[in-house]
């Protein structure tokens, strides 16, 4: 409510045309901003970056640029770290609550099917490429490698010092 009355544009960077205007109304809530309406804010924002704010949401204002009243703009991306969209609320408009609820669990209940096929898929590649084809290396292995290397690293100098030396043993004796 403190910022009531000021505008915010979200623009596109890669498609200028592209751009949501909002409003904040007098009681906190936002609205729809007419296009000729000066922006106290605008957050300029790229397509290929809206998967990772997507996916990041803590984050999300580290992918954009900002430009205008910097104390709005913190406002904004307090709220954009914490609002979450309550699909259920807008989806019982249109299909009625009992719906909406179902339709959210599916999708929710799909999403996870999704991220556990592809979590397990990584695993079971990752697995044959370690244990069936031997392309990758666990990391004990490489370990057990590395060890092995040093240890033969350290012989080799002893050998050569004693070698050395024993080089220096025959020529003093040559030299008697």
């Amino acid at each position: 409510m403190p910022h009531a009355g000021k505008v915010a544009c979200v623009a596109c960077v890669d498609a200028p045309s592209v751009a949501v205007r909002l409003r904040v109304a007098g009681d906190g809530y936002l609205a729809v901003a007419e296009a000729d309406t000066p922006a106290s804010v605008t957050i300029h924002v790229k397509l290929a970056d809206v998967p990772l704010i997507v996916q990041h949401r803590e984050r999300a204002f580290s992918y954009v640029r900002i430009e205008g009243d910097a104390e709005f703009a913190n406002c904004l991306s307090g709220l954009s770290k914490s609002l979450r969209w309550e699909a259920e609320h807008d989806l019982e408009k249109v299909v009625g609550p009992v719906a909406a609820v179902r339709m959210v669990a599916g999708a929710r209940a799909a999403f996870a099917a999704v991220q556990s096929g592809h979590r397990k898929l990584a695993e079971n590649v990752a697995e044959f490429l370690a244990e069936e084809r031997p392309v990758l290396l666990r990391p004990p292995v490489v370990a057990e490698f590395s060890s092995g290397v040093s240890r033969l690293r350290d012989d080799v100098e002893r050998a050569a010092k004693r070698v050395a030396r024993l080089e220096q043993l025959l020529a003093a004796r040559a030299a008697k």
